[in-house]
């Protein structure tokens, strides 16, 4: 493992001791925790084939997620593939603001893996939800993160271009949308950059066109006493909340993450 370990470091891989230890438990088919009790000469020889493999594609930083095939979110497996966005910690700071909040129904916008529906029906057992994303790929991979969890029964999964193939109205609409904007993808890590699905991070313009789309139309998906809540860029808190402003909505809430940087917007439909 000192050799993966010294290959990562060369690498530039952020944290090459976790990521060795990791993939040798992936690899050996073992708890990460009891991973330390492998030593490298006792390694069979397709255990340490798998190895190296997985230490050779980490070092050109394809995400650990993807190379496992999981990602923890909120307590919970999520499976991943390169077709959707690596759940990220951040992005439970949007969980806690939702679960704040009272509902029955939820739309989640560009649902990817599907993390953030699924959680939310989870936690919260009399709740139904539906998510939409523009590709099938995630689609697919959110609807069996629905499987695993439980919740499929209470969760309607298709593609959509935001908006557009949705019918009815939901208490809660929720979204961590593409909020890069293009000038930004050439200072992101090689793992996002490379591996990830540019249309999750990126709207290809400002960063903020999905929010003025969202802005401008989640009204009328919304029951009387609804809410939208989406994620933000720590640097974008006081634009996507001016947006919301210039659309009328209601009582907007600029609201930090566990680091105490902006990171979710919460705004009421208007009376």
């Amino acid at each position: 493992m000192l050799a993966a370990m010294a290959r990562l470091r060369a690498a530039g891989v952020p944290d090459p001791a976790r990521d060795a230890r990791v993939l040798l438990a992936h690899a050996a088919r073992v708890d990460a925790a009891r991973v330390t009790l492998i030593a490298p000469e006792d390694l069979a020889p397709d255990i340490a084939e798998r190895y190296d493999h997985l230490i050779a594609l980490r070092a050109v930083r394809v995400p650990v997620s993807q190379l496992i095939g999981t990602r923890e979110f909120y307590g919970r497996t999520f499976g991943v593939s390169r077709a959707v966005l690596d759940p990220r910690p951040e992005t439970e700071s949007l969980i806690e603001a939702a679960l704040a909040e009272p509902f029955d129904t939820v739309l989640d916008l560009g649902t990817g893996s599907g993390c953030i529906l699924v959680t939310l029906l989870a936690e919260r057992a009399e709740a139904e939800g539906v998510g939409v994303d523009l590709s099938e790929d995630a689609c697919l991979q959110a609807s069996a993160n629905a499987v695993l969890h439980g919740v499929a029964a209470r969760a309607r999964i298709f593609t959509s271009n935001w908006f557009e193939a949705v019918e009815g109205r939901f208490d809660l609409v929720i979204s961590n949308p593409p909020y890069l904007a293009a000038s930004e993808m050439a200072e992101v890590q090689p793992e996002l950059r490379d591996h990830e699905p540019r249309l999750a991070l990126t709207d290809g313009q400002d960063g903020l066109s999905v929010y003025r789309i969202i802005a401008r139309r989640a009204q009328q998906y919304l029951t009387a006493d609804g809410r939208v809540l989406v994620e933000t860029g720590w640097r974008q808190g006081r634009e996507v909340a001016e947006i919301f402003a210039g659309e009328g909505w209601a009582e907007i809430v600029i609201l930090p993450d566990m680091d105490g940087r902006d990171r979710v917007i919460r705004a009421a439909k208007p009376g």
